[in-house]
């Protein structure tokens, strides 16, 4: 499969021979929401946490006495059913992560960069080396391309001058091509690869 290659100025470059393995699957969106499920899963913090019984302060003296009093029997302030009491059964710090085998990560991988590239939403660009860190020519530049949300994958090292303009850029994300991964690529509209990103997730992927 071939692919042409553009600038940052809208201007053509060539083209590019990508494999069919890496750019050209079936839709598989089972495998791509596993994958989403994972990553999400994976990110969150899991230091949400209550209070048992035995880590509430106070409450050692029986608030009342256990008959005489027409009221229900109780034993220490600290009961669940009590104001500012314990909580039964609450969460406790844990990790949400599961397990995924690699190959289905991969093919994850594979199948997000096939599904840009089925829906004309895969763009490749010669190089994103900027001589200045300028936001607004960089948006300017984004503008002839004519897109307004995208995640540009680089090879092993992204352009600082690039990153920084960039990174005021609402709705624009850039990563190295090492970080590509299935929820970046699905949540931005266009992907934007450059001839090293292509080669680098080529050689990873195949």
């Amino acid at each position: 499969m071939k692919l042409s290659i553009k600038t940052l100025d809208n201007k053509d470059a060539g083209s590019i021979e990508v494999s069919d393995d890496v750019f050209g699957l079936p839709a598989r969106p089972d495998i791509l929401a596993r994958m989403v499920r994972w990553q999400l899963a994976k990110r969150r913090a899991g230091t949400h946490d209550t209070k048992e019984i035995g880590e509430i302060s106070g409450g050692g003296k029986k608030p009342r006495p256990q008959k005489g009093s027409g009221r229900s029997r109780q034993g220490s302030t600290r009961s669940p059913q009590w104001r500012h009491g314990a909580v039964i059964f609450g969460p406790t710090p844990r990790s949400h992560a599961f397990d995924l085998p690699k190959k289905v990560r991969k093919l994850a991988l594979r199948t997000a960069l096939s599904t840009k590239q089925a829906e004309g939403k895969l763009l490749v660009i010669d190089g994103v080396k900027l001589e200045q860190a300028k936001t607004g020519d960089l948006a300017k530049r984004f503008a002839k391309l004519g897109f307004a949300s995208a995640l540009v994958i680089d090879g092993p090292a992204v352009d600082a001058n690039f990153a920084r303009a960039a990174r005021n850029l609402p709705g624009v994300d850039v990563l190295p091509q090492q970080g590509a991964n299935v929820y970046d690529i699905l949540r931005r509209d266009v992907l934007i690869l450059t001839r090293d990103a292509v080669q680098h997730l080529e050689a990873r992927l195949k």
